[in-house]
């Protein structure tokens, strides 16, 4: 008996991997528009079901094969799909008859909004604000993609964003013996797996000094803060820290197990927000802000 036709939901027109023993065994393949499914002919197979993927559930065909006592079958998403797509948008972006502006930015062009968008990404994360948290991952994801387009259309460069991706998963295996390769000895919680991390890092970068690779362009709080954590695992006394107050201040709050950045930037937007309090009652009382004297300040800064 030849069995019922079948009706397979799949995610964002994409046909994935766990289909494919379905799609081989049909009688026949059918495909809504928008449904890719990647691959040759299937064989036929007389004993076979007709097969239809889709990914729209109201379209016409669909419900004439289940009231013709079709089975539906939903197929998972494969995570990670969605930056198939990313990757197909960047692509037409940068190739001919995309965006002018796209197809003229470079590497050095686009320093400055790596830059603004990993600190708007900071903001969502430090506001707890989940909608913009998402957004600006995307933002800061368009500047993998678009330093990777770039870099696969340059012959100084030759590589892809799956290159890229590549050397990620080599690194992740790499530095995670304890996970992929049975097991570490020398990993036994988070913080020796930190450190089992770095030990890594210098074997592969075969780093001569324990400062080698810190990013001297980052923030001079940061900067330092990096510094004194390197070295303070390299067994560096703490007598032989710069002197300077700044300097001393930022490693004696990194050796507390904290991070003078984040501390500083949560104490800089504690004070922006009594900088605001203190204008909105002055307004309150229909006093200018901005021809405030010390004394009025005083009267209208926030007491807690």
């Amino acid at each position: 008996m030849t069995p019922g036709p079948v009706v397979v939901l799949v995610d964002r027109g994409r046909l994935p991997a766990q289909a494919v023993p379905l799609l081989r065994a049909a009688r026949e393949v059918y495909a809504t528009a928008g449904v890719k499914l990647g691959l040759p002919p299937a064989p036929t197979s007389l004993s076979g079901p007709i097969v239809l993927f889709t990914d729209d559930l109201s379209h016409p065909l669909v419900r004439s094969l289940l009231d013709f006592g079709g089975e539906l079958l939903a197929v998972e998403p494969v995570p990670g799909t969605g930056l198939l797509d990313a990757v197909a948008t960047m692509d037409r972006l940068r190739s001919p008859g995309g965006c002018p502006w796209d197809a003229e930015q470079t590497h050095e062009s686009l320093r400055q909004y790596l830059v603004e968008e990993c600190y708007e990404l900071l903001d969502a994360i430090e506001d707890g604000d989940r909608p913009a948290l998402r957004e600006e991952l995307g933002d800061v994801l368009l500047q993998v993609l678009f330093h990777a387009r770039i870099a696969q259309e340059s012959p100084a460069d030759s590589f892809s964003i799956d290159d890229v991706a590549a050397s990620l998963v080599a690194k992740l295996v790499g530095r995670h013996p304890h996970i992929f390769a049975g097991g570490d000895p020398a990993v036994r919680d988070a913080d020796t797996q930190q450190v089992r991390w770095e030990e890594l890092k210098q074997e592969e970068k075969r780093r001569e000094s324990s400062v080698d690779g810190v990013a001297m362009g980052q923030p001079a709080l940061a900067l330092a803060a990096k510094l004194v954590q390197r070295t303070a695992r390299a067994g560096l006394p703490e007598d032989l820290l710069p002197p300077a107050a700044l300097f001393a201040e930022a490693a004696s709050v990194k050796l507390a197990g904290k991070d003078p950045e984040v501390e500083l930037r949560e104490l800089a937007r504690r004070f922006a927000d009594d900088v605001r309090a203190a204008e909105q009652s002055a307004k309150a009382e229909d006093v200018d802000p901005t021809t405030m004297k010390p004394d009025d300040w005083r009267k209208f800064w926030p007491t807690s």
